[in-house]
């Protein structure tokens, strides 16, 4: 499968991208992350030469809504538990990133002090993967208990998904908000579409920010910006883990203390060996069946 990786689209970069790729036919979009402006994509079909082709996910998600109330009733509950292990996660997370700090703030010393440093950072680690654990199996029970696949309304849907798919030149996705992106890429099943149709075929996938971002594995939310002060980086959930052992981090020179050496090295241990990209403005990177290019930007440890 081919992906590529595109920064932030303010000054759009998707045009030259795409008349790079020569491609001929049918271009699948999803804005699914923008919610309710879904259909406002007139620029966007502008910069794809009118060839797109949108795949309505959020506006299909709401159908499902209305003609599938149970379902809809689920995912409420859904989202209470997950929010609920988010909030409890973020707690511990907060009080074990505040040791990792303190600890690395001290004077140089000897292998305690570095001992101590490496256990501090493993406890983050666990939590870390503890977390997403829960939150999987949480979505995954959720899936089993409700089983999308045998609701006719949703199997409907997710067909009519893969139908575009197999005929599109490339697949499209832009940012916006990734939890909804995320959620309704897994809903419709658009990694297993993907796998069927756009992998055989050599068709590319695009995306940019949140839909960069809700093709990994592990979806990190990041903001030491925020005017509350620097925030802590945490794990959000599993995207479609078509890019994988990567934290693609958008915009990161503005929501992202890049000078601060020392917390940026608690970032890259942190998530380590997963490499840590920065996609700011500008950036094209081309991932051809897994394998990366030389010389990409990272975070790294020192």
């Amino acid at each position: 499968m081919r992906i590529i990786l595109l920064g932030p689209q303010r000054r759009p970069t998707l045009e030259g991208v795409a008349r790079s790729l020569g491609l001929s036919g049918p271009v699948a979009t999803i804005t699914a992350g923008w919610q309710e402006r879904e259909p406002d994509d007139a620029e966007l079909s502008r910069v794809l030469g009118g060839r797109d082709v949108n795949l309505r996910l959020y506006q299909r998600w709401l159908e499902v809504r209305d003609r599938v109330p149970e379902y809809a009733a689920g995912a409420g509950r859904l989202d209470g538990v997950l929010a609920e292990l988010q909030d409890l996660y973020l707690t511990r997370l907060d009080y074990a990133l505040r040791a990792v700090y303190a600890l690395q703030h001290r004077e140089p010393g000897d292998g305690p002090r570095s001992q101590a440093m490496d256990e501090a950072v493993a406890v983050v680690r666990e939590l870390d993967a503890t977390h997403l654990r829960r939150v999987n199996e949480a979505r995954l029970e959720f899936f089993d208990r409700l089983r999308p696949h045998e609701q006719p309304v949703i199997a409907e849907y997710r067909a009519a998904v893969s139908a575009v798919l197999a005929d599109a030149a490339a697949l499209v996705i832009a940012g916006g908000h990734v939890g909804v992106l995320a959620e309704m890429l897994h809903l419709f099943n658009v990694a297993a579409a993907l796998n069927e149709a756009a992998l055989q075929a050599g068709a590319p996938v695009i995306a940019w920010s949140a839909g960069a971002m809700a093709l990994t594995d592990r979806i990190v939310l990041f903001h030491d910006r925020s005017a509350r002060g620097p925030g802590h980086a945490e794990v959000y959930g599993s995207g479609l883990s078509v890019v994988r052992d990567t934290v693609l981090l958008p915009h990161a020179r503005a929501r992202l203390l890049l000078d601060d050496a020392p917390r940026m090295a608690v970032f890259a241990r942190r998530f380590a060996p997963a490499r840590c990209v920065p996609l700011e403005a500008g950036t094209r990177i081309d991932v051809e069946d897994g394998r990366w290019p030389d010389g990409i930007r990272t975070i790294e440890a020192a």
